[in-house]
């Protein structure tokens, strides 16, 4: 029996739609792995009730035949389904590197992300990394068709969830098929502006590098109340906010200091449009991790 601890995630950050992401310090969601004749799946926890244990269904049912590794696997949600923090990433990257361990398949972390993405097929139609890189990796993540980087950085996030949905294909949906080159070249100017931010760990200018022209405003109309949330935010202390992921979750970048008021800044301004909320004072932190064996 083998059990992995998988973080929840942020990926786009704004100006680097369906490439940048990071892993989170937490929530987190642990995935329990042992050998069976055919995969079976239990889920428990934060919204398990809406999570299909059906494994043609659930991610981590596809992680499982990519692998060649039937199993029994139990997972406890930390981390709510719907809500742009990396659900069914967690899932399947916890999967994967667990699986990976029980069978001695031998695959390095690199080679287990676009595994994981196989599971994302399940509930986005296509097998995106952005979240399943920052799951295994940590850290930040680039991930391209040419591969995957990963880069340590310090920096402290919040990330106010609030209580709505947004699912994976409707953001997708909504999303514009052109977009003028004027907005192109701002978010090329705000992506590296972004990276280069993690490689420094400074928060002033990854928080610069958050804002895009092009994905984050057509999705921001999913979210009640997003605007009135960033510029709380940011009165707060924030250096930048945006939409983590899909959404609804949305990922303000600060000072350590300024946390717990950015937090509070983002909970009340959703209670001013009628929307309950809460929020996580997190960081950056590690990808999937073995907890026993």
């Amino acid at each position: 029996m083998v059990t992995v601890r998988a973080p929840a995630t942020s990926a786009n950050l704004g100006s680097g739609f369906d490439v940048f992401g990071v892993a989170l310090e937490h929530p987190a969601d642990v995935v329990q792995v042992e050998k069976a004749p055919e995969t079976t799946i239990d889920v428990t926890g934060a919204g398990s009730q809406y999570i299909p244990e059906d494994p043609e269904k659930n991610t981590v049912g596809a992680v499982a035949r990519a692998l060649e590794a039937p199993a029994h696997i139990s997972i406890d949600k930390g981390i709510r389904p719907s809500s742009g923090l990396g659900s069914s990433a967690a899932s399947a990257a916890g999967a994967a590197v667990a699986l990976n361990e029980l069978y001695d398949r031998g695959y390095s972390p690199k080679e287990l992300v676009p595994i994981a993405a196989k599971g994302e097929a399940v509930v986005s139609g296509t097998p995106h990394a952005d979240n399943v890189a920052p799951a295994i990796l940590g850290g930040f993540t680039i991930a391209t068709d040419q591969g995957f980087t990963q880069i340590e950085a310090d920096i402290s996030l919040v990330v106010c969830l609030p209580d709505l949905v947004v699912s994976t294909r409707k953001a997708r949906s909504v999303l514009p098929s052109q977009a003028p080159l004027d907005d192109v070249v701002d978010t090329v100017g705000r992506a590296t502006t972004l990276t280069a931010g993690m490689c420094r760990s400074d928060p002033v200018l990854v928080g610069n590098g958050l804002d895009d022209r092009i994905v984050t405003p057509v999705r921001a109309e999913l979210i009640d109340g997003y605007d009135s949330v960033r510029n709380a935010a940011l009165e707060a202390g924030a250096h930048g906010v945006t939409i983590s992921g899909a959404g609804p979750g949305i990922l303000g970048v600060c000072p350590p200091e300024d946390q717990r008021s950015v937090a509070n800044a983002m909970i009340d301004a959703f209670d001013d449009n009628g929307v309950m909320a809460r929020a996580f004072q997190t960081g950056i932190g590690n990808g999937a991790e073995l907890c026993s064996w």
